[in-house]
C-alpha cells in the first residue's frame, strides 16, 4: 500500500497518480488522447519528444535527421546502444513495422499521418537508419512524429494473432522501450511500471523506482486520496472549489502553468437538426459564457471564442465569439426547418467541468424550448464511439488538448473532412476549410500558414461547427516531497522520468 506522502513500500521509491480516465488498452497504435497518455509516454519512445513549456520539440530515439530540399524524404539516424525492455536493440526495422502497423490498423494517432504517408513508404536503409518518404510536402511531419510511439517488432510479431498485428496481446502487454517497464496491469485498478535501468537516455538525475497510476473516477476520491496521502499526483484541471482545498493543505502544493487547451462542445455537424446551421448558433447563443468561465471557475480561465487556443499562433486576435443571448438564440431556433427532439449530451464522468458545463448548457436550452439529456460514461467509452457517425452523441463537452505545438492540432485534424472517422468527431464539412488547412500543410513558412489558420477559426466560428469556451491554465497537485517536475502542454506533467520523492 501507499504511504502517506511518499508512496513508499519496502523502501521502494513509488509515484502514485490517480488518474481520472480508465486505461483500457496499453496499445499505443489504439488510442489518441491525453486521459490515457500515462502509458504511452512512460512505458514507450519515439524518434522525437516533446518537453517543457512552451512545448520544445527534441530528438530523443533519433539523433539526427536528415530533411531533403524538396521536404518529401525524412532520414533518421538512430541512437547507438537503444534497447527494448527485453533487451533486444532498437533497430530501423522496428521504426517501420510501427509506422506500418499504426497505418494498417487505422486507430489511434492514424489520422495524423492518413494521406501524408502510405503504407510501404517507410525503409530501412540499414539497422541504425530509416528513411520516411512523404506523398507530399507536410508541415507538422517531424511535430507528429511524437505521436508514432516505436513497438519490439519482433516480440510483437511473437504474439500475433491471425493477422492483428498483436492487438490482442497488446492490448494487456507492452512491447516498448521507455522509462518505465510494465509490472501489472489491471483495466478495472491500473498499471504498475518499474524503472527501466537501461534506458539509452540514463539515469543521471535522482528518480524513482516505480511509478503507478490508478484509475480514480470520482473527483472527490482523487482530491481526498491527495490529501490523505496516497497519492502523489492528481490532474491538473480540477474544479476550482477542489484546487482551493488542496492549497489549504501543508502537505500540497499546486504548481501553475499556462497551456494549450481548449475547452468545447463537440458537435455532431451532420445529425439533424444539429445539420442545420440556426440550429448550432442556437446552443452557441444559449451557453452562458461568463457564468461559467467567471462564477463556476471563479476566472481561472480565460475565455477563447474560437478553437484555437489565444495563445497559440493562428488564433485571430480580433475573433468575436457567440455571447449568451438567449433573444438570438430563439431568433435562430425559430429558422430551424427540422422537427425538434431531445439531444444526448455525453458528459465525461470523472470530469467536473464536463458535467457543469452539460448541466449549464442544459438549462439554457431548457429556457429557449429545447430538451437535452445527459448521458455521463468514461472518456474510454465516449472516446470509443465518437467517431461512429450513428453511435456518438449529439455534444460532448471535453477539451482539445495540444498533442503537437501547430493549429493544425486545433484546426485541419479535428475538422478537414478527409479526417472522418479517423480525428474529425464533429464530422463536419466545407470545402474552404479543407482548402486552407490542406494548403497549410503543405508549407513551411509560417507567415504565409498563419493567415490560413485565421481564416479557418473564423469560418468555424461563424458555422458554430464547435461551441467554443476557453483556454486554460493547469493546476497541477503534488505532494510536497515530489520534486523535479517539467510540465508540458503535450502529455500535461505525466512524465515521471523527470521526477524524484524528497
Amino acid at each position: 500500500m501507499a504511504g502517506r506522502n511518499g508512496a513508499r513500500a519496502q523502501g521502494i521509491r513509488r509515484i502514485v497518480t490517480a488518474n481520472n480516465s480508465p486505461y483500457d488498452t496499453l496499445d499505443p497504435h489504439a488510442v489518441f488522447d491525453i486521459g490515457r497518455i500515462a502509458s504511452r509516454l512512460n512505458m514507450y519512445d519515439c524518434l522525437v519528444r516533446w518537453v517543457d513549456n512552451p512545448p520544445q520539440l527534441v530528438l530523443w530515439l533519433a539523433e539526427k535527421v536528415d530533411i531533403s530540399p524538396d521536404g518529401l524524404t525524412y532520414t533518421f539516424t538512430l541512437r547507438k546502444g537503444a534497447r527494448f525492455h527485453d533487451g533486444t536493440p532498437i533497430t530501423a526495422d522496428d521504426v517501420v513495422f510501427s509506422m506500418e502497423r499504426l497505418l494498417g490498423m487505422k486507430k489511434g494517432a492514424y489520422g495524423l499521418f492518413k494521406g501524408a504517408i502510405d503504407p510501404g513508404k517507410t525503409a530501412a536503409i540499414d539497422p541504425g537508419t530509416v528513411r520516411f518518404t512523404l506523398n507530399q510536402p507536410f508541415a507538422v511531419f517531424m511535430s507528429v512524429l511524437s505521436e508514432l510511439w516505436i513497438v519490439n517488432s519482433r516480440l510483437v510479431r511473437a504474439n500475433e494473432a491471425s493477422g492483428d498485428w498483436g492487438a490482442a496481446w497488446l492490448n494487456r502487454n507492452e512491447a516498448g522501450s521507455g522509462n518505465f517497464r510494465l509490472r501489472r496491469f489491471d483495466p478495472a485498478v491500473g498499471f504498475q511500471a518499474d524503472r527501466f535501468d537501461g534506458h539509452f537516455m540514463g539515469w543521471d538525475q535522482p528518480h524513482v523506482d516505480q511509478t503507478e497510476f490508478r484509475v480514480v473516477l470520482e473527483t472527490t476520491s482523487r482530491v481526498l486520496g491527495m490529501l490523505k496521502g496516497d497519492f502523489n499526483i492528481t490532474d491538473g484541471y480540477l474544479p476550482l472549489d477542489q484546487i482551493k482545498r488542496l492549497r489549504e493543505s501543508d502537505s500540497i502544493r499546486i504548481e501553475e502553468a499556462e497551456s494549450l487547451r481548449t475547452m468545447y462542445f463537440i458537435i455532431h455537424n451532420q445529425r439533424a437538426p444539429l445539420n442545420d446551421v440556426n440550429m448550432r448558433k442556437a446552443l452557441s447563443y444559449a451557453f452562458d459564457y461568463d457564468a461559467f468561465n467567471n462564477q463556476i471557475l471563479g476566472g481561472s480561465v480565460a475565455r477563447n471564442p474560437g478553437i484555437i487556443p489565444n495563445t497559440m499562433w493562428g488564433a485571430p486576435k480580433d475573433l468575436k465569439g457567440y455571447t449568451y443571448d438567449l433573444a438570438k438564440a430563439k431568433e435562430h431556433l425559430a429558422m430551424v426547418k427540422a422537427p425538434l427532439r431531445p439531444l444526448s449530451i455525453g458528459v465525461l464522468a470523472g470530469f467536473g467541468q464536463s458535467e457543469q458545463a452539460a448541466l449549464l448548457l442544459q438549462n439554457g436550452l431548457a429556457k429557449i424550448g429545447v430538451e437535452a439529456k445527459l448521458v455521463s460514461e468514461p472518456w474510454s467509452v465516449i472516446q470509443g464511439k465518437y467517431n461512429d457517425p450513428d453511435r456518438t452523441h449529439d455534444l460532448i463537452p471535453l477539451w482539445r488538448s495540444a498533442y503537437f505545438a501547430d493549429p493544425h492540432n486545433w484546426t485541419g485534424y479535428i475538422y478537414n473532412s478527409r479526417n472522418i472517422g479517423s480525428g474529425n468527431p464533429s464530422f463536419y464539412r466545407n470545402a474552404r476549410v479543407d482548402e486552407l488547412t490542406d494548403k497549410a500543410l503543405l508549407l513551411t513558412d509560417r507567415e504565409q500558414r498563419q493567415p490560413m489558420y485565421e481564416e479557418v477559426s473564423r469560418i468555424l466560428v461563424e458555422e458554430a461547427a464547435g461551441l467554443f469556451i476557453y483556454n486554460t491554465k493547469w493546476y497541477g497537485p503534488f505532494t510536497r516531497n515530489v520534486r523535479g517536475v517539467r510540465f508540458c502542454p503535450i502529455g500535461d506533467a505525466q512524465d515521471i522520468r523527470w521526477m524524484s520523492l524528497a
